[in-house]
């Protein structure tokens, strides 16, 4: 899927208008090139589509050799609560496996705590306290060990080795 596909585009405008609605005028949804999330430069963009429409969707882009940086996880709010969200960030992971990579890093906003609990529930190792003041914290960072590389964190913040 491009980013600039027309079945794309609900997602684009609600992550827009969530962050805006979160953060104030920001440039988030145009931070990075487009052709980022494309499989010729380690990228990935999926939707889930139901009945014609765009219900859910995410992408990711190639962070360092072995990583994958998952953005732009959205599920239409009439969709939220099925576990599309979940169902996103897993389809995410088995491509970015596919495609080779060993571990998946994200960031979320610290106005953003359903995010943060995505990411928990789904295996994601918090790299930061999560018993700071989410404010101070600036982007919260997130990883997971993927592929059963046999790696496993080093410490209670999911560092690995």
């Amino acid at each position: 899927m491009a980013v600039r596909d027309p079945e794309v585009e609900p997602l684009l405008e609600d992550l827009h208008a969530e962050y805006t609605s979160r953060y104030g005028p920001n440039e988030e949804i145009s931070r990075y090139p487009d052709e980022r999330f494309t499989p010729e430069h380690g990228g990935a963009f999926l939707i889930l589509v139901e009945h014609g429409r765009t219900v859910a969707g995410g992408a990711f882009f190639r962070h360092d050799e072995e990583t994958a940086e998952l953005k732009r996880i959205w599920t239409h709010p009439g969709h939220r609560r099925r576990g599309l969200g979940v169902a996103v960030v897993r389809e995410l992971e088995r491509e970015a496996a596919r495609q080779g990579y060993r571990r998946i890093y994200l960031t979320t906003g610290p106005r953003q705590p359903e995010a943060a609990g995505l990411y928990l529930s789904t295996g994601y190792s918090p790299l930061y306290d999560l018993g700071a003041d989410p404010e101070t914290v600036g982007p919260h960072p997130f990883e997971k060990i993927i592929r059963g590389s046999g790696q496993t964190p080093a410490d209670g913040r999911g560092r690995s080795r």
